[in-house]
């Protein structure tokens, strides 16, 4: 059954002035930050929140730099070590892309224990109140990602399958005669993680954390969360080329390191709710 759907012809440049590129991914970024500083200004300005305006300010401030650097360092390292005993440069070479949401997501962590420290907040205090404000921006990085055309699903006959041109995907193409046309669609897997990882995930802690909680708890459901949801997407996602499945030919590299988040936020939403409640 040949597909129903086609890919749409979007550019991955939003805007170009001259030499000067603006990619579309790079303004995903930016909307991600931004619903940050929004989400996080009008939680802080609810009576009893215990947070004022600029200590959000500042929280975006670290969180960028923990989200790029840990970005950064956890692709080359989790996925691309062998670019780096190539060329140690590699790891500099941010304009070819590679950012891995695990790596940020340490980097963030790092960044907001050492920022709780100087505010006197313990770590839980400060990723209890960022859990929320962290999935629309990862709904705008899997849009980014669709708009590139990256990381897309397995084959499927489904309805919603997208049909790749070879004129816009070449590498799929290239085992095909001339003038020949991808005939197989594809799980358009980036919208999947944006639905899930992005919007469903933001619903859940926002309810969830709408109402008092024991510390720990909001951070624990973030972690099993999202461990959850990327590990079901990547049951129908490619496995990056150079990696391939890791074990039966189902274990990918983003469901191992899933699967701490997933133990770890079980456990912290276990003490969470084994402590005796706060005075």
């Amino acid at each position: 059954m040949p597909p129903m759907l086609t890919y749409p012809d979007l550019d991955p440049v939003a805007l170009a002035l001259g030499p000067l590129k603006i990619h579309w991914y790079g303004l995903m970024y930016l909307i991600g930050f931004g619903a940050f500083w929004a989400l996080g200004r009008y939680r802080a300005s609810r009576p009893g929140s215990g947070w004022t305006a600029p200590q959000v300010d500042d929280l975006l401030f670290y969180g960028v730099i923990g989200v790029i650097l840990g970005g950064r360092l956890g692709y080359m390292l989790f996925y691309g070590f062998d670019q780096i005993l190539a060329n140690p440069l590699n790891l500099f070479r941010v304009w070819e892309g590679g950012m891995s949401f695990h790596g940020g997501l340490i980097g963030v962590l790092v960044a907001m224990a050492w920022f709780g420290k100087k505010l006197g907040r313990t770590f839980f205090q400060v990723t209890d109140f960022i859990a929320p404000l962290v999935p629309l921006g990862l709904l705008a990085g899997r849009i980014g990602n669709f708009i590139n055309g990256e990381l897309w699903g397995r084959a499927t006959d489904v309805a919603w399958g997208l049909h790749l041109s070879c004129e816009r995907f070449p590498a799929y193409c290239r085992d095909l005669p001339p003038g020949a046309e991808w005939s197989q669609a594809l799980h358009p897997s980036q919208l999947y993680e944006a639905a899930l990882e992005g919007l469903a995930l933001f619903v859940i802690l926002w309810l969830f954390s709408s109402r008092p909680r024991p510390t720990m708890a909001v951070s624990g459901l973030f972690l099993v969360g999202y461990g959850v949801f990327r590990s079901l997407v990547e049951l129908v996602r490619v496995p990056d080329s150079h990696l391939g499945y890791l074990a039966f030919d189902w274990l990918t590299m983003g469901q191992l390191l899933s699967l701490p988040m997933i133990l770890a936020g079980g456990l912290l939403l276990m003490l969470a709710y084994r402590r005796p409640p706060a005075a």
